[in-house]
């Protein structure tokens, strides 16, 4: 069987759940079921389809003024702005990917006494933050307003990594690196992933694939460069070399990245309630939520807790980096598996792996099998965050992405401000990494199965489909 998932697909696949508009303005729903397929002359197959709408989803925005289904799906213009995005993800979700050598160094120096729990609430508040201002900063996008918006948050980003340098207590790092650092990013991440939808379609998952490795490779760069640097030129002058790598890679995310679509004037305000009407989409919001209780647990503890498992002294502080590594092989692989299977056909199977990954973490030990488990770990989390965006990308309109995305996020936003600290609590209360992996691992496995019903709602009640 074959199907197509995005909104304003051809129909040439089955099944499909396609989206548009129509004169009562409500999204009209189809759902295809494939009669039979067989190939001609040319080698395309040919469908009989049989049709059953469905007008349940009240619209959420006007008729564009230009047509959106045709996505230039490559080209130069296009490609530039997936360049402007994977260094928009470096900066940012690359920093997030980064926290567990920040939260090992400040447990063991800068914030030492410090409960590790405590001291997580920086990094927890930093990724959620990356999430939360997508309800508004996407509804800006929809209206016309990203570049200022941008422009500001990036130079406020640039700022407050060059301040982290002289923080020298809790509350200063707490301000300036979870609060400051984490709104500014999730001002830059929310509208980037909904622009890659303005410009591709049948490529999308290749392109948010791509635009996910950047996260991958900042989690990388920036964990062996804080290790190397902060023993040879101390903390601040560390901390300041990042600022200058991040004023690179944010000035050529501000140069590349444009929207394609004009603004739109959107019915309602910050949240399209109606939306909630499509259990599809309510399902893969809780999913989301609930996966990140649990998603990076074992990234931010994996260092702290790596010296107790009989881990060589020398890769303890490689072990985010070589998290990120996995990664990075993990978003590539999954944006193209994605276009070709399915990108919810690859995101459940990724998360039912890093919930079996997290489960061993604390229970294994010596340098090879941690190592190992690490990157595989990295690689699972990677193929999922990668395809994050994309089937909310494909509940409704092209023109409305911004808004529905940043719902969605800021939702997920809450489950990532919790997780870690949750985590670090259990760990504190405990004295052991191996609760807190359990915990970890089996609400993994709760958000799975809410992916799973997603899933099964969007091809009407079947488990068979390509989506």
């Amino acid at each position: 069987m074959a199907a197509e998932f995005y909104p304003d697909a051809d129909e040439t696949a089955a099944p499909s759940l396609d989206l548009e508009k129509s004169g009562s303005n409500v999204l009209k729903t189809k759902v295809y079921d494939e009669k039979h397929e067989s190939h001609s002359g040319h080698g395309h197959p040919d469908h009989d389809f049989r049709a059953e709408e469905r007008d349940d989803i009240p619209a959420a925005v006007d008729p564009p003024h230009v047509a959106v289904g045709d996505y230039p799906d490559g080209g130069l213009k296009a490609w530039l702005v997936v360049l402007g995005g994977t260094c928009l993800t470096f900066s940012t979700f690359g920093v997030v990917n980064a926290w567990g050598s920040f939260q090992a160094y400040y447990e063991d120096v800068l914030l030492a006494g410090t409960p590790s729990s405590t001291i997580s609430w920086i990094g927890s508040i930093q990724d959620s933050l990356v999430f939360l201002p997508g309800l508004v900063f996407g509804r800006l996008l929809d209206i016309g307003y990203f570049r200022i918006t941008f422009v500001i948050a990036s130079s406020v980003l640039v700022m407050c990594t060059f301040l982290v340098a002289e923080c020298t207590q809790y509350w200063h790092f707490m301000l300036c690196q979870g609060f400051a650092i984490g709104l500014c990013s999730g001002v830059l991440f929310g509208p980037t992933m909904s622009i890659i939808g303005h410009w591709f379609k049948k490529r999308r998952s290749a392109a948010l694939g791509i635009v996910a490795i950047g996260s991958a490779v900042g989690g990388l760069v920036i964990p062996i460069t804080f290790s190397r640097l902060v023993d040879e030129v101390g903390f601040k002058w560390t901390m300041r070399i990042l600022g200058f790598i991040l004023l690179l890679t944010l000035g050529t995310a501000n140069l590349t990245l444009r929207r394609r679509l004009p603004p739109i004037k959107a019915h309602g305000g910050l949240f399209n309630f109606a939306q909630f009407k499509n259990p599809a989409f309510t399902f893969y919001t809780i999913a989301g939520f609930v996966i990140f209780l649990g998603l990076y647990t074992m990234m931010v503890y994996i260092q702290a807790s790596a010296p107790s498992q009989g881990v060589d002294h020398r890769l303890v502080p490689y072990l985010v980096a070589l998290v990120n590594a996995g990664s990075a092989v993990g978003r590539l692989g999954a944006g193209m598996l994605g276009d070709r299977y399915g990108i919810m056909n690859v995101m459940i199977p990724s998360t039912i792996f890093v919930a079996v990954f997290t489960y061993m973490w604390p229970f294994i030990h010596d340098t090879g099998p941690i190592a190992a488990i690490t990157l595989l770990y990295g690689a699972a989390t990677g193929a999922f965050v990668a395809l994050l965006a994309g089937p909310m990308m494909a509940m409704g309109p092209t023109e409305d992405v911004g808004r529905r995305s940043g719902m969605c996020f800021t939702i997920m936003s809450l489950g990532a401000l919790a997780g870690t600290p949750i985590s670090g609590a259990i760990q504190d209360a405990t004295g052991s990494y191996k609760p807190a992996g359990v915990y970890a691992g089996t609400v993994v496995l709760v958000g799975m199965v809410c992916l799973a019903v997603s899933r099964w709602f969007i091809l009407g009640g079947s488990f068979r489909g390509l989506v």
